[in-house]
């Protein structure tokens, strides 16, 4: 995704979408678009792959339900019964879960490549490595979420299908969402890794402090909404954080470009 430029093209080439970073690697906009949708499409192909309930997934649940008793943090279904008191948080939280997922991780990416170029090839690759790392998680672990427990496996834990009861756009159980989704992809939590990226990247490169507090609410938002939604356990939230930290320190390793001195003085 990156090239190799000399001087007398940084402006022609800036003009035209491109940025020249300070070792003289080029990023060009038309292909980063290309490559991540490309890649997002490869990884949506394997991700919904194994999402016809595969038979670990409930044993997986319990598991997961067991673990956070013991640890005291087994709080999901409380949560969710004081949130079903208010439609509207619950109206709200359906349209946050399935939106600002994509629209607050695009922004973030825009901003990076046109204000801070040279930071940019890193954290694309740590979004890149830890999403890819996530499917690990959903090949090897499948996992029946909180809203699925009491419809699919019979339960009586109290969860609730918000999608179902209070349908949106991209319900999962609405046409052909039911099966063109995995719903089964729980652990790690995709939304708690992308949205903690977006407030580490935005919040590191914005000077003001409204702006700082308020991208680290998104993260807090995105915690809360995968809760009273019930598409995720407390502990799918923190795989989401240890895939996220280990595609930065991988990402560390192997970017190169933006990274590096100047190449050349640029000519006059």
């Amino acid at each position: 995704m990156t090239a190799e430029v000399t001087a007398p093209v940084v402006a022609r080439r800036r003009w035209r979408g491109a940025r020249v970073l300070s070792d003289g690697h080029v990023l060009y906009w038309w292909v980063e678009i290309l490559a991540i949708l490309g890649y997002y499409g490869v990884y949506s192909l394997v991700r919904n792959a194994n999402g016809a309930n595969p038979p670990g997934a409930f044993p997986h649940a319990k598991q997961l339900i067991a673990i956070e008793r013991h640890l005291g943090i087994f709080h999901e279904v409380a949560i969710q019964h004081w949130a079903l008191h208010y439609r509207p948080m619950i109206d709200t939280a359906n349209y946050f879960y399935g939106s600002l997922h994509f629209v607050v991780t695009i922004f973030t990416g825009v901003f990076l490549y046109v204000k801070w170029s040279d930071d940019y090839p890193r954290y694309r690759n740590t979004l890149a490595i830890a999403t890819g790392l996530a499917l690990i998680g959903f090949k090897f672990y499948p996992l029946m979420p909180p809203r699925l427990l009491d419809t699919l496996a019979h339960t009586h834990y109290g969860f609730v299908d918000t999608l179902a009861k209070y349908p949106t756009p991209w319900s999962f159980d609405s046409g052909g969402m039911s099966h063109l989704s995995n719903q089964f992809a729980a652990m790690p939590s995709v939304h708690i890794c992308w949205a903690t990226f977006c407030a580490i990247a935005l919040a590191t490169h914005v000077t003001k402090l409204w702006a700082k507090v308020l991208a680290w609410c998104y993260p807090v938002l995105t915690l809360v909404v995968i809760v009273i939604t019930a598409n995720h356990y407390f502990l799918d939230a923190i795989g989401g954080l240890v895939i996220l930290a280990a595609g930065w320190i991988i990402a560390g390793k192997v970017t190169k470009a933006g990274r590096k001195p100047l190449l050349a003085p640029v000519d006059t």
